[in-house]
């Protein structure tokens, strides 16, 4: 199985056996700890924070504590807010009263209370500000279990009545899927992704906070398991050096084919992704009518007319265009803009019997009998209703089985599926709920596609002097006999991995930046270098 920068989802009893072992019970070694979740915490609300216009400077908190470590960590999440402004200030609610608290708990309540003595308070339900900035749930955390008790239900309540900008929960919303359970914007996973929060509806959107549990080069310390939550470092490849001896064809020559009279602009913006994504040459096929406009809006990439049906989608008199050329490609995306004219949804199934290399489909190229022909390494794009025309009631693995596809199926948290695992993206938001962000990543993980593919070939030297080598005359590993699963070994497992959270945090930069309302889908793409950051493990 693929090793990817993951770590896997645990149960809620798997994540108390992992701290039981790392920690031990033992309070000298649980207060570092819960100090670095308090301060991850606290860091991550303020960059979400972002995205509704940051912190106010006299902001109001209210944190609801309850006898355990997640309250600890609230106290110092607040803590490390309350440091970085000096003007705001905290209400605290003890669910279960102060003299209940643990030990750590406790030291983290005095903590807070000498940091800012004027500034915080404890509070009743029903005392306090009506209006809050941001309410931070420690109550109960993963140590949950149902039933919910009647006080901790009455601060929920009376907490999910406020007024709040900003909810978020520590490591799962007190009472998950109750009626009076929290209900929050944001969950902050610490140190480990519980199973729960990836289908609570009150957990919101979902942020794992690395806190060094897991040793990254032992990710067989947990035999059996399929679900693994997604790293930043995934992207560490693409930000490192590039060759000094780099040619445009070592980094691949991909193949978008798309675009309707209907449906004009989905193939320009997988284009325009690729052409961000590092690949060195594009090569677009689009109605005939559409290129020379496109040519002008996107002019690094090669572009073809293609004959027209009489309602402007690829006519299959031009399949010649493409198979022509196919031998220079090293990936290809077919589908954005592709529309369901039968026509070219035949021309699409012929293409398709046809590639040798790794294929993209995405959009109206997700029908049944297209993603089933041929046998070249495919990664398929779907949201849920495309995933539910292909694969009817099957599961994601067992589809991805059946099929030997990749699926990146696309949703609030991005489930990236093999035969063998399911990786997880927590990246991106509701920024990305708009018309042509699913083009942009079909172009994206086309773009890495590609390059991934060429990272297997022949490389064509580009000293002075060397003999210039043709990409159409470079062995195929398609071709080589030992089989395209090993010739390309991980490539597409690879590219939807990074593809998605590449896409996925350069839209979580530019929410922060500029929001999520007032955004047009394509300025996603110039988040794409700040994106590549702080990715290093």
């Amino acid at each position: 199985m693929t090793t990817l920068p993951a770590h896997p989802i645990l149960s809620c009893d798997e994540a108390r056996a992992l701290e039981a072992r790392l920690f031990g019970g033992d309070e000298a070694r649980e207060w570092p700890a819960m100090q670095c979740a308090g301060r991850a915490i606290g860091v991550a609300v303020l960059e979400d924070f972002q995205e509704i216009g940051g912190f106010s400077a006299a902001g109001r908190v209210l944190v609801l504590v309850g006898k355990g470590h997640n309250g600890g960590d609230a106290l110092i999440a607040t803590r490390t807010i309350l440091e970085q402004y000096p003007q705001a200030g905290a209400d605290v609610l003890f669910v279960f009263g102060e003299q209940a608290l643990r030990p750590l708990t406790q030291r983290a309540w005095q903590e807070l209370l000498q940091t800012a003595p004027q500034r915080v308070a404890a509070r009743r339900v029903g005392e306090g500000d009506l209006a809050y900035d941001l309410c931070l749930d420690g109550v109960f955390g993963f140590q949950f279990r149902p039933p919910l008790d009647e006080r901790a239900g009455a601060a929920l309540r009376w907490a999910n009545a406020r007024s709040v900008r900003l909810r978020a929960a520590v490591d799962l919303p007190s009472g998950l899927d109750t009626s009076d359970a929290f209900r929050a914007d944001f969950t902050y996973a610490t140190g480990s992704v519980k199973a729960p929060a990836l289908q609570c509806p009150n957990a919101g959107r979902l942020r794992n906070l690395d806190l060094g549990f897991f040793d990254p080069a032992r990710q067989d310390d947990w035999p059996g398991h399929t679900d693994f939550v997604l790293l930043p470092s995934v992207l560490s490849p693409l930000s490192a050096l590039r060759s000094p001896l780099s040619d445009k064809r070592a980094y691949g020559h991909l193949f978008v084919l798309g675009a309707s009279r209907n449906y004009p602009g989905a193939a320009l913006l997988a284009v325009l992704a690729a052409l961000r994504s590092g690949a060195g040459l594009v090569t677009a096929f689009v109605p005939e009518s559409l290129a020379p406009a496109f040519a002008a809006r996107a002019p690094e990439a090669m572009w073809i007319g293609w004959p027209e049906t009489a309602e402007g989608g690829l006519a299959l008199a031009g399949h010649y265009l493409i198979r022509e050329r196919l031998a220079r490609a090293t990936a290809l995306v077919l589908g954005p803009g592709l529309g369901r004219e039968t026509e070219t949804l035949t021309l699409a199934a012929n293409i398709m019997e046809a590639a040798t290399v790794p294929v993209v489909l995405d959009a109206d190229a997700l029908q049944p009998d297209i993603v089933r022909a041929g046998s070249a390494p495919r990664v398929l794009t779907p949201h849920a209703g495309e995933f539910a025309r292909i694969a009817g009631d099957a599961a994601l693995r067992n589809f991805c089985g059946k099929t030997g596809a990749t699926v990146v199926l696309k949703g609030p948290i991005t489930h990236i599926g093999t035969a063998e695992a399911v990786y997880h993206s927590c990246f991106g938001g509701p920024v990305l709920a708009r018309g042509g962000s699913g083009d942009l990543l079909a172009g994206l993980i086309g773009g890495l596609l590609a390059q991934a593919v060429a990272e297997q070939l022949p490389v064509p030297s580009c000293r002075a002097g060397s003999p210039a080598v043709s990409l159409s005359n470079r062995p195929n590993p398609a071709g080589s006999g030992t089989g395209k699963a090993a010739a390309y070994g991980d490539a597409a497992l690879q590219a939807a991995a990074r593809g998605v959270v590449w896409h996925g945090r350069a839209a979580d930069a530019l929410a922060r930046a500029k929001g999520q309302v007032a955004v047009q889908t394509t300025q996603v793409l110039d988040y794409l270098s700040a994106a590549l950051r702080d990715v290093h493990s």
